[in-house]
């Protein structure tokens, strides 16, 4: 299949790499281009912009920082959708909200041009090795169609298709929200617990044991406490960026969400003091430092693998 790729960061490079790599003919466009040589290398071809892209693609993937990325992509000068055939396909795998692909579809469907959200879960190291979980909201037919592509990207028994278009966007932004009141959860836990004089091993294999348990607690925390890793891979500044849109679309159904609110202030302080490239888990660090303990397990623990779910 002949397969545009734009967005070529931590998460879009290898996903491109792992098209290629299941046989399909790739073209990729990135605002920097030396991020492609990997990719030109490999057999890719390379497009100045995303209209030369549209060109020579059946199917168009963005993989973008924002939703004001997208949409520049998508219907700004020299744009992507004015320059799609007839029938071809967009996936939008970008955390993003489903206004942005709404506007899109208006003008797409004139052409024919079938939309896809298909959001990720599985950080950059599930992009590298083609594990990722994907949620797909689009019509049935569509994400049938497209699954082989998918497939060459994620794990094929967790690609998952959510609903009708918009619920890819919905789901992936749900668990992100979730995942980030886990983190500061946890980290209060622990901080208060460990200052309190309970040991740090005592207390963790105790809440592991309990009904409190979660999967951030088990596996995720550990990059922080085994390693003292907060994650750089993904940072402060997108982990905001997510957040902020959750809460967007909690205000936009009318939900409150004053737990989500909360957090998403948490978050803000830890990028104001560690800085927008600071790691995700960062806000960890705020209550160690609040504490004044580094929350870190015994050597003899760090033979447990962190196991994160986020992009």
């Amino acid at each position: 299949m002949r397969i545009g790729f734009i967005g070529l960061g931590n998460m879009g490079g290898p996903m491109s790499l792992n098209l290629l790599a299941a046989g399909h003919t790739v073209t990729v466009h990135d605002v920097r281009e030396e991020a492609a040589a990997e990719h030109v290398a490999r057999g890719a071809r390379w497009a100045a912009s995303p209209a030369e892209l549209a060109e020579h693609s059946d199917t168009v993937i963005t993989m973008l920082p924002t939703p004001r990325h997208v949409e520049r992509v998508m219907l700004g000068e020299g744009g992507l959708l004015a320059a799609m055939a007839e029938g071809s396909t967009w996936i939008d795998m970008s955390t993003s909200v489903p206004a942005v692909a709404d506007r899109v579809r208006a003008l797409a469907d004139e052409r024919g041009i079938r939309v896809l959200d298909a959001p990720v879960s599985g950080m950059a190291h599930g992009a590298r090795a083609g594990t990722l979980q994907i949620f797909v909201g689009a019509d049935p037919e569509d994400a049938a169609r497209q699954r082989p592509v998918l497939e060459a990207m994620g794990d094929p028994e967790r690609i998952l298709h959510v609903g009708p278009h918009g619920t890819g966007y919905a789901v992936k932004l749900m668990i992100n929200m979730l995942w980030f009141c886990h983190l500061v959860a946890t980290s209060e836990v622990l901080a208060v617990g460990a200052r309190a004089g309970v040991d740090l091993e005592v207390l963790h294999r105790s809440l592991v044991a309990s009904p409190a348990n979660s999967n951030f607690l088990q596996n995720d925390a550990l990059s922080v406490l085994n390693n003292g890793d907060y994650d750089e891979s993904f940072a402060m500044a997108l982990a905001c960026k997510d957040l902020g849109l959750a809460i967007d679309l909690a205000r936009e159904v009318g939900v409150p969400v004053e737990l989500s609110a909360v957090v998403e202030q948490i978050y803000r302080r830890g990028k104001a003091v560690f800085g927008d490239l600071a790691g995700e888990m960062i806000p960890m660090k705020l209550y160690e430092d609040v504490a004044g303990i580094e929350l870190r397990l015994p050597a003899r623990e760090a033979s447990g693998t962190p196991g994160q779910v986020r992009p």
